[in-house]
C-alpha cells in the first residue's frame, strides 16, 4: 500500500495579519510540518492542495495575492510536493488530484488541512475518496474556533478514521 499526506489549504490567509486568521492556526502548522517530515522519513507521498477563488472579489484566497500561496513552512517542509489548484471544498471536485494520486500509486490517504468543517471534512467524505483508505490527522486541521473544530472531527469520525499523527 502507498499512502499519501494530503496537506489542504494551509495558506497565509488563515493566519495572523491574513484575511481570515483561524484559531490555533500556529500549533497546527507545527504539527503539519512535524507530520510532514514523519511522512516523508516512513516514504510517504506529500500532496498539498491550494484553494485559489474564482474571483478577484473574493475576500480570501485572492488569485496572484500572498493571502492565496501556500505558507511558506509548508513549502520549504515538503519541496517538489505536486500541488493541486481547487475552487471548491472537495479537493477532488473539478481538480487533478486523482490524477496525482493514481501516478503516485496512491491508495491510502492521511489528510491535513483547514478548514475542519469544510474542506477537510468534503475532501474526506469526497465520492472520489471512497476509493482511499482515508484517515483524518485530527491535530494537523484547525478551524474557526475549538468547539467547531470538535464538533467536524466527532461527526468525522463515523466515516473515517480520526486520529492524531505519530
Amino acid at each position: 500500500m502507498t499512502t499519501a499526506l494530503l496537506i489542504i489549504d494551509v495558506q497565509n490567509d488563515y493566519f495572523a495579519h491574513g484575511a481570515f486568521p483561524l484559531w490555533n492556526a500556529e500549533a497546527t502548522l507545527d504539527a503539519t510540518v512535524a507530520a510532514i517530515g514523519r511522512a516523508r522519513a516512513r516514504g510517504e507521498a506529500v500532496v498539498l492542495v491550494q484553494h485559489v477563488a474564482a474571483s478577484a472579489d473574493s475576500p480570501l484566497f485572492r488569485p496572484g495575492t500572498h493571502g492565496a500561496g501556500i505558507h511558506a513552512d509548508i513549502l520549504a517542509a515538503a519541496p517538489g510536493a505536486p500541488v493541486v489548484v481547487k475552487q471548491h471544498a472537495d479537493s477532488f471536485h473539478q481538480t487533478g488530484l486523482a490524477n496525482v494520486l493514481a501516478d503516485l500509486g496512491v491508495t491510502r490517504l492521511r489528510i491535513a488541512g483547514m478548514m475542519t468543517q469544510n474542506c477537510v471534512v468534503f475532501t474526506a467524505l469526497s465520492p472520489a475518496a471512497e476509493r482511499y483508505g482515508v484517515s483524518v490527522v485530527s491535530d494537523c486541521t484547525t478551524t474557526l474556533n475549538e468547539a467547531i473544530h470538535g464538533f467536524a472531527l466527532h461527526g468525522l469520525s463515523t466515516r473515517v478514521a480520526v486520529q492524531a499523527d505519530a
